[in-house]
Protein backbone atom coordinates (compact mmCIF):
# COMPACT_ATOMS: atom_id res chain seq x y z
CA UNK A 1 0.00 0.00 0.00
CA UNK A 2 1.28 3.67 -0.82
CA UNK A 3 1.75 5.98 1.90
CA UNK A 4 -1.13 8.09 0.17
CA UNK A 5 -3.34 5.26 0.77
CA UNK A 6 -2.35 4.38 3.92
CA UNK A 7 -2.82 8.15 5.12
CA UNK A 8 -6.63 8.87 3.51
CA UNK A 9 -7.21 5.30 5.67
CA UNK A 10 -5.91 6.67 8.84
CA UNK A 11 -7.98 10.08 8.04
CA UNK A 12 -11.10 7.86 7.23
CA UNK A 13 -10.73 5.69 10.37
CA UNK A 14 -10.15 8.99 13.13
CA UNK A 15 -12.33 11.62 11.34
CA UNK A 16 -15.18 8.65 10.43
CA UNK A 17 -15.36 6.17 13.62
CA UNK A 18 -13.42 8.08 16.21
CA UNK A 19 -14.88 11.36 15.39
CA UNK A 20 -11.44 12.79 15.49
CA UNK A 21 -9.02 15.04 13.77
CA UNK A 22 -5.83 12.91 12.18
CA UNK A 23 -2.88 15.02 12.20
CA UNK A 24 0.28 13.98 10.33
CA UNK A 25 3.54 15.04 8.96
CA UNK A 26 5.74 12.99 6.24
CA UNK A 27 9.14 14.08 6.41
CA UNK A 28 10.18 13.81 2.87
CA UNK A 29 13.78 12.24 2.67
CA UNK A 30 16.95 14.78 2.38
CA UNK A 31 18.54 14.86 -1.54
CA UNK A 32 21.78 13.77 -1.54
CA UNK A 33 24.04 17.04 -2.47
CA UNK A 34 26.31 15.74 -4.78
CA UNK A 35 29.43 17.76 -6.59
CA UNK A 36 29.93 18.04 -10.03
CA UNK A 37 32.72 15.90 -11.53
CA UNK A 38 34.83 17.94 -13.37
CA UNK A 39 37.88 17.15 -15.15
CA UNK A 40 41.23 18.94 -15.43
CA UNK A 41 42.35 21.23 -18.81
CA UNK A 42 44.85 18.31 -19.39
CA UNK A 43 42.14 15.99 -19.13
CA UNK A 44 39.59 18.13 -21.80
CA UNK A 45 42.99 18.35 -23.87
CA UNK A 46 43.14 14.46 -23.49
CA UNK A 47 39.40 14.02 -25.20
CA UNK A 48 39.52 17.20 -27.73
CA UNK A 49 42.56 15.95 -29.17
CA UNK A 50 41.61 11.82 -29.27
CA UNK A 51 38.48 13.19 -31.64
CA UNK A 52 39.77 13.08 -35.37
CA UNK A 53 36.32 13.82 -36.71
CA UNK A 54 36.12 17.47 -37.46
CA UNK A 55 31.94 17.94 -36.77
CA UNK A 56 32.51 15.71 -33.77
CA UNK A 57 35.33 18.12 -32.11
CA UNK A 58 33.78 21.10 -33.08
CA UNK A 59 30.46 19.94 -31.08
CA UNK A 60 32.74 18.97 -27.73
CA UNK A 61 35.34 22.28 -28.31
CA UNK A 62 32.01 24.46 -28.50
CA UNK A 63 30.92 22.87 -25.36
CA UNK A 64 33.27 23.31 -22.89
CA UNK A 65 34.99 26.71 -24.41
CA UNK A 66 31.34 28.30 -24.33
CA UNK A 67 30.13 26.26 -21.76
CA UNK A 68 26.82 25.11 -22.99
CA UNK A 69 24.33 22.37 -22.61
CA UNK A 70 24.52 19.58 -24.98
CA UNK A 71 20.58 21.05 -25.81
CA UNK A 72 21.87 24.07 -26.60
CA UNK A 73 24.99 22.89 -28.89
CA UNK A 74 23.01 20.61 -31.16
CA UNK A 75 20.22 23.38 -31.53
CA UNK A 76 22.59 26.50 -33.12
CA UNK A 77 22.08 27.88 -36.08
CA UNK A 78 24.72 29.28 -38.28
CA UNK A 79 23.17 33.02 -37.44
CA UNK A 80 23.75 32.23 -33.61
CA UNK A 81 27.80 32.69 -33.99
CA UNK A 82 28.28 36.05 -34.03
CA UNK A 83 32.28 36.25 -35.44
CA UNK A 84 32.57 40.00 -35.25
CA UNK A 85 31.21 39.94 -31.39
CA UNK A 86 32.85 37.00 -30.56
CA UNK A 87 29.84 35.80 -29.22
CA UNK A 88 27.23 32.82 -29.20
CA UNK A 89 23.54 33.83 -28.83
CA UNK A 90 22.50 31.26 -26.94
CA UNK A 91 18.35 30.65 -27.55
CA UNK A 92 15.60 29.58 -26.22
CA UNK A 93 17.77 27.84 -23.17
CA UNK A 94 16.53 26.35 -20.19
CA UNK A 95 14.11 28.98 -19.07
CA UNK A 96 12.93 29.97 -22.34
CA UNK A 97 15.66 32.58 -21.58
CA UNK A 98 18.34 34.03 -24.28
CA UNK A 99 21.29 34.51 -23.20
CA UNK A 100 25.13 35.43 -24.82
CA UNK A 101 28.47 33.39 -24.03
CA UNK A 102 32.03 33.07 -25.49
CA UNK A 103 33.41 32.54 -28.37
CA UNK A 104 36.58 31.60 -28.48
CA UNK A 105 39.13 32.13 -31.12
CA UNK A 106 40.25 28.33 -31.52
CA UNK A 107 36.84 27.27 -31.93
CA UNK A 108 36.45 29.76 -34.52
CA UNK A 109 38.91 28.10 -36.33
CA UNK A 110 37.62 24.90 -36.10
CA UNK A 111 33.82 25.77 -36.88
CA UNK A 112 35.52 27.62 -40.61
CA UNK A 113 37.39 24.82 -41.20
CA UNK A 114 33.92 22.26 -40.32
CA UNK A 115 31.90 24.54 -42.00
CA UNK A 116 33.83 24.60 -45.62
CA UNK A 117 33.73 20.51 -45.60
CA UNK A 118 29.95 19.90 -44.14
CA UNK A 119 28.39 23.31 -45.62
CA UNK A 120 25.70 23.00 -43.13
CA UNK A 121 22.27 24.46 -44.00
CA UNK A 122 19.51 25.33 -41.35
CA UNK A 123 20.81 23.73 -38.24
CA UNK A 124 24.93 24.03 -37.56
CA UNK A 125 25.47 20.38 -36.51
CA UNK A 126 22.61 18.56 -38.69
CA UNK A 127 21.58 15.02 -37.56
CA UNK A 128 21.29 12.31 -39.74
CA UNK A 129 17.81 13.20 -40.94
CA UNK A 130 17.36 16.03 -43.51
CA UNK A 131 16.03 19.36 -41.79
CA UNK A 132 16.60 17.72 -38.39
CA UNK A 133 19.51 19.04 -35.75
CA UNK A 134 21.70 16.14 -34.01
CA UNK A 135 20.05 14.41 -31.60
CA UNK A 136 21.39 14.83 -27.96
CA UNK A 137 21.82 10.68 -27.85
CA UNK A 138 24.13 10.96 -30.62
CA UNK A 139 26.06 14.51 -29.11
CA UNK A 140 26.41 12.10 -25.49
CA UNK A 141 27.55 9.41 -27.93
CA UNK A 142 30.44 11.33 -29.28
CA UNK A 143 31.72 12.74 -25.89
CA UNK A 144 31.47 8.96 -24.64
CA UNK A 145 33.76 7.49 -27.29
CA UNK A 146 36.28 10.47 -27.24
CA UNK A 147 36.82 9.87 -23.40
CA UNK A 148 36.93 6.23 -23.87
CA UNK A 149 39.62 6.95 -26.79
CA UNK A 150 41.19 9.34 -24.61
CA UNK A 151 41.45 6.77 -21.72
CA UNK A 152 39.35 9.00 -19.02
CA UNK A 153 38.35 6.55 -16.29
CA UNK A 154 36.20 9.49 -14.25
CA UNK A 155 32.32 8.89 -14.03
CA UNK A 156 31.11 11.83 -16.62
CA UNK A 157 28.90 13.03 -19.24
CA UNK A 158 28.61 15.82 -21.82
CA UNK A 159 27.52 17.99 -19.16
CA UNK A 160 31.02 17.68 -17.33
CA UNK A 161 32.15 20.02 -20.30
CA UNK A 162 30.00 22.80 -19.01
CA UNK A 163 31.16 22.14 -15.20
CA UNK A 164 34.75 22.07 -16.20
CA UNK A 165 34.50 25.46 -18.11
CA UNK A 166 32.71 27.13 -15.21
CA UNK A 167 35.19 25.52 -12.53
CA UNK A 168 38.42 26.82 -15.08
CA UNK A 169 37.08 30.27 -14.74
CA UNK A 170 36.59 30.58 -11.41
CA UNK A 171 40.02 28.94 -11.51
CA UNK A 172 41.26 31.55 -13.47
CA UNK A 173 40.10 34.34 -11.20
CA UNK A 174 36.50 34.87 -13.14
CA UNK A 175 34.03 36.47 -11.55
CA UNK A 176 31.21 34.45 -10.06
CA UNK A 177 28.71 37.12 -11.47
CA UNK A 178 30.02 36.68 -14.91
CA UNK A 179 30.03 33.12 -15.12
CA UNK A 180 26.53 32.93 -13.78
CA UNK A 181 25.46 35.04 -16.80
CA UNK A 182 27.45 32.92 -19.11
CA UNK A 183 26.30 30.17 -17.70
CA UNK A 184 22.45 31.68 -17.74
CA UNK A 185 22.03 30.50 -13.84
CA UNK A 186 18.75 32.23 -12.89
CA UNK A 187 20.17 31.93 -9.04
CA UNK A 188 23.57 33.04 -7.81
CA UNK A 189 23.29 29.59 -5.23
CA UNK A 190 23.33 27.30 -8.49
CA UNK A 191 26.67 28.60 -9.33
CA UNK A 192 28.27 28.95 -5.88
CA UNK A 193 28.91 24.88 -6.18
CA UNK A 194 31.73 25.76 -8.45
CA UNK A 195 33.25 27.18 -5.42
CA UNK A 196 33.16 23.94 -3.69
CA UNK A 197 35.17 22.02 -6.87
CA UNK A 198 38.04 24.64 -7.53
CA UNK A 199 41.28 24.04 -6.60
CA UNK A 200 41.70 27.97 -6.47
CA UNK A 201 41.28 28.45 -2.72
CA UNK A 202 41.94 24.81 -1.34
CA UNK A 203 45.06 24.20 -3.45
CA UNK A 204 46.38 27.05 -1.26
CA UNK A 205 45.57 25.21 1.92
CA UNK A 206 48.85 23.25 3.49
CA UNK A 207 47.71 20.09 4.89
CA UNK A 208 48.95 19.70 8.82
CA UNK A 209 50.74 16.80 8.14
CA UNK A 210 53.19 18.82 5.80
CA UNK A 211 54.28 21.02 8.94
CA UNK A 212 55.25 17.66 10.77
CA UNK A 213 59.14 16.88 11.33
CA UNK A 214 58.58 13.70 10.16
CA UNK A 215 61.61 10.73 9.33
CA UNK A 216 62.14 10.46 5.35
CA UNK A 217 61.62 6.74 4.05
CA UNK A 218 60.23 3.57 4.76
CA UNK A 219 60.53 0.56 6.92
CA UNK A 220 64.09 0.28 8.20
Amino acid sequence: MLISDRVNALKFYYGTMLKKRFLYEIKRPRKDKKLPVVLSKEEVAKILNAVDNIKHKAILMIAYSSGLRVSEVVKLKAEDIDSKRMLIHVKGAKGRKDRYTLLSETVLETLRAYWRKYRPQKWLFEGAREGRYLSTRTADKIFVNACEKAGIKKEVSFHTLRHSFATHLLEGGKDLRYIQELLGHTHSKTTEIYTHVSTKSLGKIVSPIDTLNLNKGGDR
